[in-house]
């Protein structure tokens, strides 16, 4: 799932806003020279944050190719993890906005800016779908969704359907 993605990019938005300012945060005596000191922490967590970031897009291309079977009418249920398709993409955005900040880059800056489109488009997709299944009582419904066991409810297991079921063993 896209829950991968949001360590690492909330990692980088943390860290590189952090080193920006830590010649405010650092005394002018700290390691005998506080500025300097600032200034290699600001280039050394930059670098190692364009690493995380990387490693952040990694994950989207992963989340996004596993997800790819499953794109068609019927394929994937509604559940409420579906919002993991929004939230930890909003920490990826975030995390090009401050490589491209770090970095002084404006085209990092712009295709941060193109991201936001689709991300607002898949939110108000999956929002969409959350209220069909909820009309469609698919979930907030007794035995249906996340919580079929709750209040009481006993699970009706079911097994899927296999291809050797047909055959006697």
């Amino acid at each position: 799932m896209f829950v991968s993605v949001g360590p690492s990019a909330f990692t980088v938005s943390g860290l590189v806003t952090m080193a920006a300012h830590a010649k405010r945060c650092f005394p002018d005596d700290f390691m005998g020279n506080g500025a300097l000191a600032a200034n290699i922490l600001e280039v050394v967590v930059n670098f190692a944050c364009l690493w995380l970031w990387g490693l952040a897009i990694f994950f989207f291309f992963i989340a996004t190719f596993a997800h790819w079977s499953t794109i068609g009418p019927g394929r994937m249920n509604f559940s409420m993890a579906w919002f993991s398709f929004v939230f930890p993409n909003t920490a990826l955005i975030t995390a090009t906005f401050a490589i491209g900040n770090a970095f002084s880059c404006k085209p990092i800056l712009i295709i941060g800016c193109a991201m936001i489109f689709p991300l607002i488009l898949m939110y108000i997709f999956v929002f969409y779908m959350m209220i069909r299944a909820i009309v469609l009582r698919q979930i907030m419904w007794p035995q249906k969704g996340e919580d079929k066991d709750e209040g009481g409810f006993e699970i009706n297991r079911t097994k899927p359907e296999t291809p050797g079921e047909q055959t006697p063993v």
